[in-house]
């Protein structure tokens, strides 16, 4: 199998992993399953190491397609925009705007994907001569997408056409009052229940009718086609004769940190997107996010984590409880003069954002296991207590904590807002565009794992029953989802060209897991924890007959979270009985050296 590499592609039915049925998260181990004469072609054929070839037919990809896996171009992965239905009408709108130096209004979601794609589209049309406007509805006032007040006044400000990014498929009332104002252009990648909305244009790869096969990319990612296609309309036209054309290049870094927090596929396109972008933001052009880089202390070159639990949360922090444009006036930002401020801002907003999710999560925690208690199939928490900008994180809690689909809703004035977030095979975005069409929601839709939903109180009972009743298979799931790894190696076989040659595979993210080691019969030579807050650990394992060391590290170890919180345990009891350890095997550079850590996410008693 390799040195000090076991059991990569073992049988999905082989039985637990190292025996483990029940580890002390109370998670079953799981061998990830592969094609092993796919796995020895890969090697043998593009000269990698052993395990590489094995990971990449655990997930799927074969021999034609490693290369572009391992080394994602865009050369290689970006489609023609055309193939998009209505691009084309999008792309020679934009084009009239731009030559006819045009007011355009962006308006956009109060997310990550939201913010990045107007940031990108604002950016890109300043750059060419139009007049921009940008918009982003306030999460409690004005609620999800276009409204007719937003329209109207961005329509006053000489908006003559309003490009709705990551949002406007599902507002077709809307535009049917607004669309004799100013022309629309709809940039979006949720779901459609019907026809188009009534605009110029609505470039959507989830519309019913679209075939382009790119319903996995964000809505940022859409922008960035869009603007592929712009430019290609102007050059054709001549209108770059003598004058600079924009790096496109250059907003690859917006387009990665979207994809990565709207929890996008990283496979194809995505894969090879978020690469380039990765280079893009370890260049630290973006003032706004070379500064959120600084105040969130990332150092060394960026990666998919940096984008999903650095930056992410920080810019989403502004649109849960503050101000919803301050991440994009930090994306936007011309300098570190003007962007600073706003960085330490939101990070002072993201810490406020931990406090309150901290306050409602026990009593949400509480609810949802008292449902499922009672053998709910989706738990349904609703008070006044409850955030509205925090719903969808205290669902993904629960749903992290039960395995169980689940919704979250603040009251206010007799109406409930929520988020919800599903478990894999359960599509909660089709359930609530479902419960919306029968009348029982005043708004709802989104992705099948994170919709949204509006309804008045009186009708919670009725939603709860009904998501029971399309759900009631998830009864039977598992107390706790079972853990995927993907082989085994010693405390002296877990190097640093073991790490080095795992790496080869990142950028890591939905879609393309980061691998799940197992070090099996370990012994916790010495634990302690560290960290600003105490909530790591770190530990140091050997084998059982002692020799080479391994450094552990768990991070994440306080109350409210009780995997991190056993496994801390175990780690710190340094009782002398070897243990099974799994996790990610990463290379850990400092000062000039580099070792290989272990990432501790699970670990079981031998």
């Amino acid at each position: 199998m390799g040195p000090g590499l076991a059991g990569a592609l073992a049988g999905e039915n082989a039985g637990p992993a190292l025996g483990v049925d029940r580890s002390v998260s109370s998670r079953r181990w799981r061998w990830r399953g592969g094609d092993e004469r796919a796995a020895l072609a890969m090697a043998q054929r593009l000269e990698l190491p052993e395990i590489v070839g094995r990971l990449l037919a655990a997930r799927g990809v074969g021999p034609e397609e490693a290369a572009d896996f391992l080394a994602p171009t865009l050369r290689a992965a970006l489609p023609d925009p055309s193939v998009l239905v209505d691009m084309d009408a999008a792309a020679e709108r934009l084009a009239a705007a731009v030559r006819a130096g045009e007011t355009v209004a962006i308006l956009g979601d109060y997310d990550v994907d939201g913010g990045c794609a107007t940031a990108l589209l604002a950016s890109l049309l300043g750059e060419l001569g139009c007049q921009v406007e940008t918009h982003i509805p306030d999460r409690t006032s004005e609620g999800y997408g276009p409204n007719a007040p937003a329209m109207r006044a961005l329509w006053v400000r000489g908006a003559s056409l309003i490009v709705c990014v990551d949002c406007g498929t599902a507002a077709a009332d809307v535009f049917a009052v607004h669309g004799e104002l100013t022309d629309v252009i709809v940039l979006d990648h949720h779901k459609a229940e019907g026809p188009p909305p009534p605009v110029l244009a609505t470039v959507n790869p989830n519309r019913l009718d679209d075939s382009s096969g790119l319903g996995g990319v964000c809505a940022t990612g859409i922008a960035f086609l869009a603007a592929v296609a712009l430019l290609r309309v102007l050059r054709r036209g001549g209108f770059f004769a003598g004058r600079k054309e924009p790096d496109l290049l250059a907003s690859l870094d917006l387009v990665a940190l979207a994809t990565v927090c709207d929890v996008m596929p990283l496979v194809g396109l995505n894969r090879a997107l978020v690469a380039q972008g990765l280079r893009v933001l370890g260049q630290r052009r973006r003032p706004g996010l070379s500064a959120l880089m600084a105040v969130a202390r990332v150092a060394g070159p960026p990666n998919a984590m940096t984008l999903g639990w650095a930056l992410g949360p920080r810019i989403n922090a502004g649109g849960r409880i503050a101000d919803a444009a301050l991440g994009l006036k930090l994306l936007l930002a011309a300098d570190e003069a003007e962007a600073m401020p706003i960085a330490s801002t939101l990070d002072a907003v993201n810490q406020k954002r931990q406090d309150v999710e901290a306050e409602m999560l026990a009593f949400a925690m509480e609810e949802a296991a008292r449902q499922f208690e009672e053998r709910h199939a989706c738990a349904l928490v609703a008070r006044s207590q409850l955030h509205p900008g925090v719903v969808g994180i205290v669902a993904g809690r629960i749903r992290e904590r039960f395995n169980r689909p689940a919704a979250v809703a603040a009251l206010a004035d007799g109406v409930a807002k929520g988020s919800a977030r599903g478990v894999f095979g359960v599509d909660l975005g089709a359930a609530i565009i479902a419960a919306r069409q029968m009348g029982m929601l005043m708004a709802g839709g989104g992705h099948a794992l994170a919709p949204g939903f509006t309804l008045r109180e009186e009708g919670l009972g009725a939603l709860h029953a009904f998501l029971d009743a399309r759900f009631a298979a998830a009864r039977d799931l598992p107390a706790v989802e079972d853990l995927v790894v993907e082989g085994a190696a010693s405390v002296a076989g877990a190097t640093v060209g073991l790490a080095e040659a795992i790496a080869r595979l990142a950028p890591f993210g939905a879609g393309n897991e980061e691998p799940v080691l197992v070090i099996p019969r370990a012994r916790v030579v010495r634990a302690d924890r560290v960290g600003k807050d105490g909530t790591s650990v770190r530990a140091f394992v050997e084998p059982e007959a002692g020799g080479a060391r391994l450094k552990a590290m768990l991070f994440g170890a306080r109350p409210g979270r009780a995997r991190e919180e056993a496994i801390g345990a175990r780690l710190l009891a340094r009782d002398g009985r070897p243990v099974h350890l799994a996790g990610h095997l990463r290379v850990n550079a400092w000062m000039g050296d580099a070792s290989a850590d272990l990432v501790v996410v699970d670990l079981a008693d031998c």
